[in-house]
């Protein structure tokens, strides 16, 4: 072990502090409440109790969503069927329950099977093939969303409120199913940063060879880190079906952008072997926050788009700056 440098022993804790997490978490929530002060003296009716519980009913199926693609891009990987699995989950749950006559436990079970089964099969090809989970997500996108339509019969299916329960209201007009969200970030977190797991998940991203001369096989992680992503698109599409009180085989188009998006923002890097569950969920907030915002001054949608990309792009740079001011003080 070498012993810490003049300059580390006597650099104050919470300077050391600001090097780590805490000092990613800290810019992301400066940037957050800058956000909701921006709006809220642009917009009188920005800051208000039911815009913050509409926010909070909106992240759910997005945040549960980043969890698994945090994990995704830890590996440097990247899964861009998230969006067509929660579509064709919701779609099989439905489809249980008005056709099959399944009650909504078993139905959801189905619908959570099926986004199970779609992350193990990307992750599966991805693997066995070694082919880049690029390709093999973008391929399942599409196949899954023709699935989609073809479960679905390319309508709409109203389920009225039979799982309506997981969006219903449960303290001052907050879903339940922002709740489970939460606790799903909270338990995302603790397997990251706490268990054999997680390490495994960090070093296959940052250096996934010296894994394997360690003894250690990637390739059943990676498809569990896969499958766990699949799993929680379907639980989106289940959390999203019951906002809505339908499943749509078009839901979730394009979602994979804002879930990566999230992630990004939130600091975990694209070449794999470092981010953060939490600060995840502060990348969902902000986004969640800028769309509402946008929304309530009057943007339009082409405005909104630009905005939203501009965010993503100068996030990332903030977010390399700070990693290389502090890889030159290490």
């Amino acid at each position: 072990m070498t012993s810490p440098t003049l300059g580390q022993q006597t650099e104050p804790a919470w300077l050391r502090a600001l090097r780590g997490p805490w000092g990613t978490y800290l810019g992301l929530a400066v940037v957050l409440v800058g956000m909701i002060a921006f709006f809220s003296y642009k917009s009188e009716y920005f800051w208000s109790k039911e815009t913050f519980v509409s926010i909070a009913n909106d992240i759910p199926a997005l945040a549960v969503m980043a969890v698994g693609m945090t994990f995704v891009l830890i590996i440097a990987g990247i899964d861009l069927s998230v969006g067509s699995v929660l579509a064709l989950s919701a779609g099989v749950a439905a489809q249980a329950i008005m056709l099959w006559g399944m009650n909504v436990w078993a139905a959801g079970a189905l619908g959570l099977l099926t986004g199970l089964v779609c992350g193990t099969i990307t992750g599966a090809v991805s693997v066995a093939w070694r082919l880049p989970s690029f390709i093999v997500s973008l391929g399942m996108l599409e196949s899954l969303r023709g699935a989609a339509y073809v479960v679905t019969d390319s309508r709409t299916q109203y389920v009225g409120d039979a799982i309506s329960g997981l969006a219903a209201p449960i303290v001052d007009g907050v879903s339940s199913a922002f709740v489970i969200a939460v606790l799903i970030v909270i338990v995302g977190h603790i397997i990251l940063t706490r268990t054999v797991f997680g390490r495994y998940v960090i070093g296959i991203g940052t250096n996934e060879e010296a894994m394997r001369l360690a003894g250690i096989n990637p390739s059943p992680i990676r498809i569990m880190v896969f499958a766990a992503t699949g799993l929680l698109a379907g639980l989106a599409g289940l959390m999203q079906a019951a906002r809505l009180e339908a499943a749509d085989p078009n839901a979730g188009a394009g979602m994979e952008l804002q879930v990566i998006a999230a992630v990004v923002i939130g600091g975990t890097s694209l070449m794999g072997g470092r981010g953060s569950v939490i600060a995840t969920f502060f990348g969902v907030l902000i986004i969640a926050v800028l769309e509402a915002g946008l929304a309530q001054i009057g943007a339009s949608e082409p405005q909104k788009r630009i905005i939203t990309g501009v965010v993503i792009v100068v996030a990332v740079i903030i977010d390399t700056i700070r990693q290389r001011r502090v890889a030159r003080a290490v």
